[in-house]
């Protein structure tokens, strides 16, 4: 199975609450992931709240994006 990430909420600072096309719910902190110029713009949490899904993973305006494989195993 490829794996997808179905619905993704705000919760707070930089948590979401993700649901992945196998059942999985789980809360992520990309608090520590932010590190590399194309997540720069995340550290502003007005900007990290503009998350969406794109394809099969969460997305951010400028293209920043963590595989959902890696969320997964968080």
């Amino acid at each position: 199975m490829i794996l997808k990430i179905i619905k993704a909420d705000y919760i707070n600072d930089y948590r979401i609450n993700i649901v992945f096309n196998d059942g999985l719910e789980k809360e992520i902190n990309l608090n520590n992931e932010l590190y590399g110029t194309i997540f720069e713009p995340l550290k502003n949490i007005e900007y990290f709240k503009q998350f969406f899904i794109d394809c099969k993973t969460i997305s951010w305006p400028n293209g920043a994006d963590f595989a959902p494989e890696y969320l997964y195993s968080m």
